[in-house]
């Protein structure tokens, strides 16, 4: 069945007198709309011009379907620091547990932007795994990095993660020592 005849098939349901039905036919019409607008995003992602393929990949967070992990996981390769930002992101937002091995591998990107997106991204898992990886990262010299995986491991919410958060509450830097502060009422006892 095709995407019209599956719309058409919906359509006639949008007057059900149950609400709940209403909503729910609402909701897969627009899971179909994106599924639809996701073969145009994919072309987009071949764009020489960068403002356009990122907008295609922040388009990506809004569909729900499997096949854009393997388009954001091949984008993390991509020689544009700015496109594998994007794609960082978007896979942190949708925090499907077959990207996490590939996100983590980004914490050591050559580009400090990548790096942060990554640290923040990892705190979308709940996975305590990740305990130590964002831990590492607190020992770094960029401000921004370490902020990012504070925040994370506030997020990630292991009780692992006091005493590491804790060490950073007499960092000279005052937006790492809130960030730290942060993080750590969020960590459970």
């Amino acid at each position: 069945m095709n995407l019209e005849e599956r719309r058409k098939t919906l359509a006639y349901l949008l007057i059900d007198p149950n609400e709940q039905v209403r909503a729910a036919v609402a909701a897969a019409m627009e899971r179909l709309e994106s599924l639809q607008d996701f073969n145009q995003i994919v072309s987009a992602l071949q764009s020489d011009k960068r403002g356009q393929r990122v907008k295609a990949i922040i388009a990506m967070e809004k569909i729900n379907s499997p096949d854009v992990f393997p388009h954001l996981i091949g984008l993390l390769k991509d020689p544009d620091p700015d496109i594998r930002s994007a794609a960082v992101q978007v896979l942190g937002a949708k925090a499907h547990p077959n990207s996490l091995t590939s996100l983590v591998r980004h914490l050591k990107d050559p580009a400090p932007a990548v790096r942060v997106h990554t640290a923040e991204a990892l705190g979308h898992f709940k996975d305590p795994r990740l305990v130590p990886y964002l831990v590492a990262m607190l020992k770094e010299d960029d401000e921004q990095l370490v902020i990012s995986a504070a925040r994370s491991l506030g997020r990630l919410g292991s009780p692992d993660a006091a005493r590491p958060l804790a060490s950073l509450l007499g960092d000279q830097r005052p937006s790492v020592r809130q960030a730290a502060a942060e993080a750590f009422g969020e960590v459970p006892l």
